[in-house]
């Protein structure tokens, strides 16, 4: 017999899978969301709630009428990847971006879980504050909205959210204590030399021979500095310089990520990456500056919520209940809803290599399985529901 919550949640199935293709069919970036935020603004109208604005594409809306109880976030983000859709889906998307990282399963799922918690309003023991967020893949939305109040008016006693997962079984959800993504730390690098003609590298100073020594360098931090037991990635994207193969140019332009688990690891790497690039650039004459287009905190999933939070995942999907298995080294700004209250991420598998899901996130290739979406929304329901009752 299936959950009760979750028998409606499959009635509910294709009107989730309506939301979940317009949203695909029609993805929008950072924090320009007309299309996106006009859909779901008219979906919770004709479910009966009132939208609040709380930032550009931004918003929540409130399910419960007890004033007196807590008050429990869940948070769906919404915008899409600046990439080109290459699957053979009817509904995908023609406009040059695309939703690869299932930002449009976790609206749409949301969406879906409004609509149970409508239904079932009568038995919360305090409020569930739906929110909307945009600008997540820029790592700047979680922090727009909490600086515009999302956690108060009224406030916030815990968050909640969730993220899709390939390879992982469809239907599956996944929530484990303790970290969950990493930091992310996106760098950049100016390495500054002096340009010279390419016959005569002698007369200026090579700021592409620094940035190699610079690329080398600094994997001796996760060789040689940090525990084999923390993991540590730094992974450079690009490296920029000069536009012709006879002239050394004057400068060079590095590009990267560092992600970390803990966040006094983090730390240290962070301290031995710039201690490391300005000494080598020193080493060959040249200059370097660094700067950080984003700061993200690693996804830190608090224990005793977390383990409450199980249960009544267990209660819906059984076994598909997954509390045991790999942390990723993806990170998300719900980071920074975890770092001011008690809460959770959880991961809804969208489907395996067996189940012909070949490609990750943020692939253009990348396919999800949309059998997941009424066990994501009937979870979603029930933890609200249960945690408000035995949280009063």
């Amino acid at each position: 017999m299936r959950h009760p919550l979750l028998e409606r949640a499959w009635e509910l199935q294709d009107q989730m899978v309506a939301d979940r293709r317009y949203l695909h069919q029609n993805p929008e970036l950072g924090f320009e969301l007309p299309l996106t935020t006009a859909y779901v603004k008219k979906r919770l109208a004709e479910m009966g709630y009132e939208v609040e604005d709380i930032c550009p594409s931004g918003f929540v809306a409130m399910a419960g009428k007890k004033t007196d109880g807590k008050v429990l976030l869940v948070r769906a983000d919404m915008d899409a990847l600046p990439m080109a859709e290459e699957t053979d889906e009817p509904f995908k998307s023609q406009n040059g971006a695309m939703h690869s990282c299932g930002h449009d399963i976790h609206t749409a799922t949301l969406l879906g879980a409004a609509q149970l918690l409508k239904e079932h309003e009568d038995e919360l023991e305090g409020r569930v504050k739906l929110c909307f967020q945009p600008a997540e893949e820029p790592i700047k939305g979680a922090v727009e909205m909490i600086e515009k109040g999302v956690l108060e008016n009224p406030h916030v006693d815990a968050v909640f959210g969730t993220h899709t997962s390939i390879p992982m079984k469809a239907g599956a959800v996944r929530l484990l204590e303790g970290p969950i993504l990493a930091s992310s730390d996106i760098f950049k690098v100016t390495i500054h030399g002096e340009g010279s003609h390419g016959s005569m590298p002698e007369t200026g100073v090579d700021p592409v021979n620094v940035a190699a020594h610079v690329v080398i360098a600094l994997q001796s931090i996760i060789a040689r500095e940090v525990s084999a037991l923390q993991p540590v990635v730094l992974t450079f994207g690009s490296i920029q310089a000069g536009q012709a193969p006879n002239i050394v140019p004057s400068d060079c332009v590095l590009q990267g990520t560092l992600r970390a688990f803990d966040p006094e690891v983090r730390k240290f790497a962070k301290g031995r990456m710039e201690e490391i690039i300005h000494s080598t650039a020193a080493t060959f004459r040249a200059t370097a500056e660094i700067s950080y287009e984003s700061e993200t905190p690693p996804t830190v999933n608090d224990p005793a919520f977390t383990r409450e939070m199980q249960g009544y995942m267990r209660e819906v999907v059984g076994e598909d209940c997954i509390t045991e298995g790999p942390r990723i080294m993806g990170s998300d700004d719900f980071a920074y809803f975890t770092e001011q209250r008690p809460g959770a991420m959880f991961h809804c598998g969208m489907g395996t290599r067996e189940e012909g899901h070949l490609f990750g996130l943020h692939n253009p290739k990348a396919l999800f399985d949309e059998r997941s979406l009424p066990a994501v929304a009937a979870v979603y329901a029930n933890c609200c529901i249960q945690w408000l009752k035995h949280n009063k």
